[in-house]
Parts: C-alpha cells; sequence; structure tokens
C-alpha cells in the first residue's frame, strides 16, 4: 500500500507485564492481514518475541516493532516490555509514536506499570487510550475495573466501546446510542463520552446546544475528539480479547476513525543549540522539506550489523539518498532502506514523514542521533526522555585471558542498544562495571554477552552507586610549586565552597578580581576540581550538589602554566571540602511490593530490618495488597530471593530511583575507613 502521512497511525503498546500486550501485538497484526495465522507466547511463535531469551522465559525484553495495513490506514505498532527491568526500551520507543495505548488485564487491573506508563505518556505529551484486554476471562468484573481505571486515572476516562454478550462481543458507544452492553444500556456511555467530547471546543459546544447531537458534523466530532486526545481531556476505553480477537478489529477501525495521524499530534519537542542559546522548533511533516529524523533504537543484528530504527519527523528519507548524523560534516548514503517486521526487514523506497523505518551498516548512528540532509538543521535534536536511573550493578572481566577487547565491544554493543545500561571502566581500580535496573536486567546482560556474543565472564559485586556532597561553607586554599632546574611550575588557588540543593549539580564561579589568576588558567582550575568531583574526597564517590567560587590566587609570569593550576585548583578543592562537613550520600528508592494478603506481616518486618520507610499499604485485587516503601538501595542485596521465599514465588516488586539521602554514620565511618586514595606528590 503506498500512504502518505495523513494515512499513518503510530501506536505503542505499553502497560503492566501480562496484561497480553505481545497477544494483542499478533492480534492486530492479524487482523490487519501482515500475518496469516497470529503467534503465541507459550508457542515462542509470536512476531514481536523473537529473541532466544525471550522465547525462554515468555515475555518481552526488547520493545519490537511491525507494521500493517486497515481501511487505507498504515499502523506502525510497537509492542513494548511491560517488566519494569527492561523499561529503558519502552521508554526510548514510546518516544517514537503519537499515540500510546496502555494494555490492562480485565482480571488483575491496574497495576504499577499502568500507572507507570499512563504517567510518563501523559509527561511525553502523547495521546492516551486504554484497552482493556481478555474481557472474557472468567474472573473479570468489567463494571468493577472501569471504577478503578476511573478512580486511578480520572473522570477523563470513558469508553469508546463496550463489552457485550458475556465479553465474546462489543459494542460501539460513541457513534452508535442504542443497544444493551455487560456495563448497562449502551445509551448511558453514549451521553457520557458525547458531553465529554463536545466541551472542549466552544463552537462543538454551542453547536450541540443549539441543535443537539444530530446537528454536528462528523468533521466537527472527529475535530473535537482528537482535540481530547491532545490535551488529555479524554483518555478513551476499548475492550478486546486478543486471544480469541474480540473486539481487534473493531480497535484498529477506532485507529482509523479517531486517532491522530503524524500531523494532528502534538508536535514533538524538537530543540536547536544547547544550554541558555536553546530555542525550540518545530519539525513540520511536509515530505518536501529538510530531513529531519530521530534514531530510537539500535540493533545489532547478526546477518544486517548495525541496524538504526528511526522515525521521521520532516522531509522524506529516499533509498540512495544521502544524511548527516548529528553535527557531522561527513554525510552516509542510505544504501538500504527496511520497513521492520519484527526480526524480518522489507526494502523500501522511501519513508515519508511520520513513518518509522531503519538502515544498516552506518557505524556513526548511535540512540538518539538526528538524522538530516542539510546542515541548516545542525545542532538538533529531540528532547531526550527521562530514563530511570541504572542503580544495580555488577563488576564484570572476561573469563579467559585474550578476550578483554572481545568482551569490551560486546558490552558497549549492549549499551548501544539500552538506553538504561551503563558501562564504565574506572582505570584506578583497573574495574569494569556495568550498571542496569535490576538483578533481572542484569542477567539477561550477562546471558545475552554469552550467547550472542560469544564471551564468558566472571562478575563480583562493586560499588553502590554512593555519592559525596558537603553540608556547610568552607574555604580552602594550595600553592603548588615545583622546581626541577629548568621552568618550573606555579600556581596558587584560593577558594570557596558552598552546598547546593539535593540535585543541585555544580557550579563553577569565577569571582577573580585584578587578574590575580589570568584569564587562561580559570579552565584549568575548573579541571583540578572536576577530578575531584569524579573521584570524590571523602570515602572515593562522585561528589555533586556543590558550588565552587574562586576568589582570589597568584601566578608566576614564567613558571605558571596549566598544569601547576590543575593542581592547585583539586588540592585547594580537597583542602575546603574537608573543612565542609564532607559527607556520604546512599540512593534511596520508591520500592512498590505486591504480595499476598498473608505475607503482609512477613514482609514489612523484612523491609523494616532493611531501613525501609513503609509509606502506605492498600488493597489490591484478587487478595493481594501493595506495600509502597522508601528503602536504601544498598539494603536490597538479596531481596528477590527473600521475597520469593516469604511468599512462595508470589510476591514481585518494582523499584525506582528517588533521591540521596545521607547514610548512617556507620555506614559512613565504614566506606571512609575502606577508601585509600592514591597518595599525590604536589
Amino acid at each position: 500500500m503506498d500512504y502518505g502521512t495523513d494515512q499513518i497511525r503510530n501506536i505503542a503498546l505499553a502497560g503492566h507485564p501480562g496484561a497480553g500486550k505481545t497477544q494483542l501485538f499478533e492480534a492486530l497484526l492479524h487482523a490487519g492481514g501482515a500475518i496469516n495465522t497470529p503467534g503465541t507466547v507459550e508457542r515462542g511463535s509470536t512476531v514481536s518475541d523473537f529473541d532466544a531469551l525471550e522465547k525462554e522465559r515468555g515475555h518481552s525484553i526488547d520493545a519490537a516493532i511491525a507494521s500493517t495495513d486497515h481501511k487505507g490506514i498504515h499502523v506502525n505498532l510497537v509492542d513494548t516490555p511491560g517488566y519494569p527491568d527492561f523499561r529503558g526500551a519502552a521508554l526510548a520507543a514510546i518516544a517514537a509514536v503519537d499515540t500510546v495505548a496502555v494494555v490492562v488485564d480485565a482480571d488483575t487491573g491496574v497495576g504499577h506499570g499502568t500507572r507507570r506508563m499512563m504517567q510518563v505518556a501523559a509527561d511525553r505529551g502523547l495521546c492516551r487510550a486504554i484497552v482493556v484486554n481478555k474481557i472474557d476471562a472468567a474472573g473479570a468484573d468489567i463494571a468493577q475495573l472501569m471504577e478503578e481505571l476511573r478512580s486511578n486515572f480520572g473522570s477523563a476516562v470513558l469508553p469508546l466501546n463496550l463489552p457485550a454478550q458475556g465479553g465474546t462481543a462489543v459494542i460501539d458507544c460513541f457513534g452508535n446510542s442504542s443497544g444493551d452492553s455487560d456495563l448497562g444500556p449502551v445509551a448511558d456511555w453514549h451521553q457520557r463520552i458525547i458531553d465529554q467530547v463536545v466541551e472542549v471546543n466552544e463552537t462543538v459546544m454551542d453547536h450541540f446546544l443549539e441543535l443537539g447531537e444530530g446537528g454536528l458534523s462528523g468533521q466537527e466530532l472527529h475535530d473535537a475528539f482528537e482535540q481530547c486526545l491532545r490535551e488529555g481531556h479524554l483518555v478513551p476505553v476499548c475492550f478486546v480479547s486478543a486471544r480469541q480477537g474480540t473486539g481487534v478489529a473493531e480497535l484498529l477501525d477506532v485507529a482509523e476513525r479517531l486517532f491522530p495521524n503524524p500531523s494532528e499530534a502534538n508536535p514533538p519537542p524538537f530543540v536547536k543549540g544547547s544550554g541558555d542559546d536553546a530555542v525550540t522548533i518545530e519539525a513540520r511533516p511536509d515530505p518536501a522539506a529538510h530531513v529531519i529524523a530521530d534514531v530510537f533504537r539500535i540493533i545489532h543484528d547478526p546477518f544486517m550489523g548495525k541496524l538504526a530504527v528511526f522515525r521521521v519527523y520532516q522531509g522524506t528519507v529516499k533509498k540512495e539518498g544521502t544524511l548527516f548524523v548529528d553535527d557531522g560534516r561527513k554525510p552516509f548514503k542510505v544504501a538500504h532502506l527496511f520497513k521492520l517486521k519484527g526480526k524480518d526487514h522489507v526494502e523500501i523506497a522511501r519513508a515519508v514523514p511520520g513513518d518509522i523505518a531503519a538502515v544498516a551498516k552506518v557505524e556513526e548512528l548511535h540512540f538518539d542521533a538526528v538524522l538530516h540532509d542539510s546542515h541548516d538543521e545542525d545542532q538538533i535534536h529531540l528532547k531526550p526522555s527521562a530514563f530511570p536511573s541504572p542503580m544495580f550493578a555488577l563488576a564484570i572481566e572476561a573469563a579467559s585471558k585474550g578476550q578483554e577487547q572481545k568482551l569490551s565491544s560486546a558490552l558497549h554493543k549492549l549499551a548501544d542498544e539500552d538506553p538504561s545500561v551503563q558501562v564504565h571502566h574506572d582505570a584506578e581500580l583497573n574495574e569494569t562495571v556495568m550498571r542496569g535496573l535490576s538483578d533481572l536486567h542484569l542477567r539477561v546482560l550477562l546471558e545475552r554477552l554469552k550467547s550472542r556474543h560469544g564471551v564468558a565472564v566472571n562478575t563480583h559485586v562493586p560499588k553502590v552507586a554512593y555519592r559525596e556532597t558537603i553540608g556547610a561553607k568552607a574555604e580552602g586554599h594550595h600553592r603548588h610549586k615545583k622546581q626541577t632546574g629548568g621552568a618550573g611550575q606555579f600556581g596558587e588557588v584560593f577558594l570557596r565552597v558552598e552546598p547546593l540543593p539535593r540535585g543541585g549539580g555544580f557550579e563553577f564561579v569565577d569571582e577573580v578580581k585584578g587578574g590575580t589568576i589570568p584569564g587562561q588558567f580559570l579552565p584549568a582550575v575548573e579541571k583540578g576540581v572536576r577530578q575531584v568531583l569524579k573521584m570524590g574526597a571523602l570515602a572515593g564517590y562522585p561528589l555533586q550538589d556543590v558550588r565552587v567560587i574562586v576568589y582570589d590566587g597568584k601566578y608566576h609570569s614564567v613558571d605558571s602554566k596549566e598544569v601547576a593550576f590543575v593542581a592547585a585548583g583539586k588540592k585547594a578543592f580537597l583542602d575546603a571540602v574537608a573543612k565542609a562537613q564532607p559527607q556520604v550520600l546512599e540512593p534511596m528508592v520508591d520500592l512498590e511490593v505486591t504480595v499476598p494478603d498473608a505475607n503482609v506481616g512477613d514482609v514489612s518486618g523484612a523491609l523494616s530490618s532493611k531501613r525501609a520507610q513503609i509509606l502506605a499499604t492498600d488493597s489490591g485485587r484478587g487478595g493481594e495488597i501493595v506495600v509502597r516503601a522508601k528503602a536504601p538501595l544498598a539494603e536490597l542485596d538479596g531481596f528477590a530471593a527473600e521475597l520469593k521465599s516469604m511468599t512462595a514465588g508470589r510476591g514481585r516488586y518494582a523499584i525506582d530511583f528517588s533521591h540521596y539521602d545521607p547514610a548512617p554514620a556507620r555506614v559512613q565511618q565504614t566506606l571512609v575507613a575502606a577508601w585509600k586514595p592514591k597518595v599525590e606528590e604536589d
């Protein structure tokens, strides 16, 4: 099918694990005619979960993309992982769509992942819809679920269609006002959603009040509906049974009639420049304009090599055309242009604004790279998504000698593919550390190192991601002076330090008067200060939330040079920090533990023993209780195994980084005593 921007619908399926996103992905592809038979997760035959680990574990690990056509529209579908351990891939993919369909299990209801993805989509300014799956489940209470959805997400949540005949059919309640459903008379829900839609637009509301619903044109209702979606005034609910196919074709009809195409959705948040000079720009979905596209997924395919998946926001990407990467001066040729269908690649001639496509074997491409065909678009980038901090870590080394380079390459490929993975080599400790979102996340990464890249590794527990800061103002001074026979080294620095609010980062302020430190040496002073920020001053952890004010110093017309002021700045900063009530900060996380009612006491006791602060205990569904708490990350080592033992495998938990707090005195003393800073000569 040949299509333009107005015929494209970009939809991500997101939500809590187990809601049936992958099965719905299959059902939609089947209903649109893209596949002959829908696969199943149990058989490992789905289009999206094609990775060997996904088949083995029975759930999505990466985001997968495929397309289907339906009644004159081209639907780009993205299946995202539900487990919070792999939400980096989900967040990256969600930023590339216009509509996020949050899938909810009709039986188990709203979960942690449901709330998370609804909030992510709202924060990103994306249109949201809720798809209630498994409406034919024996234990499903649809009326209770609708109350739960509206309680969690507000009165904007209203159904577009309704389950009927015991969940074996659905009936439209937006364009139809007659009939009965499993949620009562269709007319009641029809009136509620029409009232919600028309009130967003004053002109439409006036017509409605004057002429009634029959006096509204189809275009007026359509435009008002899309305005509701864009502004979050309406979160429509559709009902399906992906396994049986009930409501799936109707969901595609909704996408065709009511979901926005790329020119109707909220504009993507592009900026040009950086810092205070950055200005917001609008990427226009004009096929004749200069190309602007953003890479949201990197795949290292064993046959295709490095594959970069991108969304086109402006212009047309053509096979055999040339594109620049970010601000690169050398273009690359688009030798092959692909549409993805899970693991398969279908070659195409062009990608119009709003479309999702891929190019292969361009090493310069990376996650969040901007592709363009004119230097007029240099310094343009998409506002980055807020990815969770990877708080779990493993120190990692090759199991056999001679594999170090292969391991390094494999680790960087893993980090290339997942924006929530960090790989860092500590030269001082000669230790390579890989960070991820959870124990499970790290285990999967280790399995991929072995199965996909053929690297066996040894691991051990590295340091927790502690930080350092100061608690008071102080002054520091250092004179660096060396004489070695020839030209010497001289630099003297006076500075002050002040604590910033938590999360304030670092500020470097120049208050030098009278040229006591020439301007060309101030960057060297800052370089020395930043060395301390990186290596720490108290226990060997990065220093944060501090302002450094350089106010005086001395120099020598012959002996002063950059290296002298680097050393002087570093030692002066260390001197000031030592007087400024330095302290170690520990990472605190938000913890949500879901357990059977009978195990709440045991779990609460276990959390209390880990210095956790229990914030709330809420009733879930099916006799489950949700315990919400804040806890030090360092205390949660081994908690997954404890929870499994306490609840006979029925408990589960999710964590998110919250903030840094001062560590208890005994923890600080232990960390300080264990640090052996490198002794430097002056």
